[in-house]
């Protein structure tokens, strides 16, 4: 049986299992992106640091970032 794909903005270099970790918890774009810390998406389960780390610098190149 296939994955099925996710719809979200993010790029493949998450990771498919960092991408519906995000989706599962109602994260599918950037801007839900920036109502969220860093710290709490570590939190969820298939997230991490390589994920948070290209996630921000996606963000910064759309002039958004995650919440101090």
């Amino acid at each position: 049986m296939a994955d099925a794909a996710v719809d979200t903005e993010y790029p493949r270099g998450i990771g498919k299992v960092a991408t519906r970790a995000l989706a599962a918890h109602g994260y599918t774009t950037y801007a839900q992106l920036t109502e969220v810390s860093a710290k709490e998406l570590l939190a969820i389960h298939g997230i991490g640091a390589k994920s948070i780390r290209i996630l921000g610098e996606e963000l910064a190149t759309r002039g958004l970032a995650f919440p101090d």
